[in-house]
């Protein structure tokens, strides 16, 4: 219970207060501002876990991940901005981004052209025909060339 002494209004003659408080503990709190009291009557609640147990969400569940499998796949932060290949051994484009639905990976988008990422054209292929070698290092679209890639449709980020 908190009891705010100072800015309340006084009482009128004849009328007790609700909350009869020894003057020796209203002595104690005068001079002190509401807003002080109920960060300290919070920060108590909290330190002392007086709000119980934070509980789990309904329908979360944890899933044990092979870290063995994790370790074999590819960072997209490391992905995005590789060069990208022919089979052939040309440079066709760099990776620009890569498009994600709800449960993987759907899409690459390549810029094909331009310099130093300025006035590249974005066009977008499946993520699965990219292959990528052991290392990460090396993106490879097989059958493709510069100009095939140019002539597909431009791609413009919406968001």
């Amino acid at each position: 219970m908190a009891v705010f002494i100072k800015d309340r209004t006084p009482l009128k003659p004849g009328v007790s207060s609700a909350f009869p408080m020894p003057s020796s503990l209203a002595a104690a709190w005068r001079g002190y501002s509401a807003g002080w009291i109920a960060c300290t009557a919070l920060a108590i609640v909290l330190a002392t876990g007086a709000a119980g147990p934070a509980l789990p969400q309904a329908g979360v569940a944890l899933v044990k991940v092979d870290l063995s499998v994790v370790a074999k796949g590819y960072r997209m932060s490391k992905v995005i901005g590789s060069n990208v290949t022919n089979d052939k051994d040309e440079k066709i484009g760099t990776i620009d981004d890569v498009i994600a639905d709800k449960k993987q990976v759907s899409f690459a988008v390549l810029q094909v052209g331009g310099f130093l990422g300025m006035g590249g054209h974005l066009v977008v292929v499946p993520y699965d025909q990219l292959v990528i070698d052991e290392t990460g290092k090396k993106i490879t679209l097989p059958g493709a060339s510069k100009d095939a890639l140019k002539n597909l449709s431009e791609y413009k980020y919406t968001s």
